[in-house]
C-alpha cells in the first residue's frame, strides 16, 4: 500500500479523501473527509514520531536510538512542530540543556570550535 499524497499534483493545493472502501467488505463511503495534520508530514518526519513516541518523548532515548546529537534530535523536533502548523518556542532550560550538550561535544572533541560557535 502506498501512503496518501496530500497536496495535488497540478496546482498545488491540500487534497482531501472523497472516497473509503473497506479491503473486507467492500463497503464504500463518499464524501468529504480530512486527512488530519499528520498526514502532512514527510514520510522522514513520520518516522521520526514514531520514534518519539516509542521512546515516550524523551530525547534522550531518541538521541540514543538515532545515534545522532541532542541538538539534531531537538532540530529535528522543532521541524515537525513546524510542519504540523505550530510556533516553536524556546524556553529556557531547553536553551541551557542544548549549550551544555553542545560544549560538552567540543570538549570531547567532536565537533570543532566553529561548528560549536554555529550550534550556540
Amino acid at each position: 500500500m502506498y501512503p496518501a499524497p496530500v497536496h495535488c499534483p497540478v496546482c498545488h493545493d491540500e487534497l482531501r479523501v472523497a472516497r473509503m472502501v473497506c479491503p473486507t467488505c467492500g463497503t464504500a463511503l463518499e464524501g468529504h473527509f480530512a486527512l488530519g495534520r499528520l498526514a502532512a508530514l514527510t514520510p522522514e518526519q513520520a518516522d521520526f514520531v514514531e520514534i518519539f513516541l516509542r521512546c515516550e518523548g524523551k530525547l534522550n532515548r531518541v538521541q540514543e536510538e538515532l545515534g545522532i546529537s541532542y541538538p539534531t534530535v531537538r532540530s529535528r523536533l522543532e521541524e515537525v512542530i513546524r510542519a504540523l502548523g505550530y510556533e516553536v518556542r524556546e524556553d529556557r532550560e531547553d536553551a541551557e540543556s542544548r549549550r551544555q550538550e553542545v560544549l560538552q561535544r567540543l570538549a570531547r572533541r567532536e565537533i570543532t570550535a566553529e561548528e560549536a560557535l554555529q550550534l550556540l
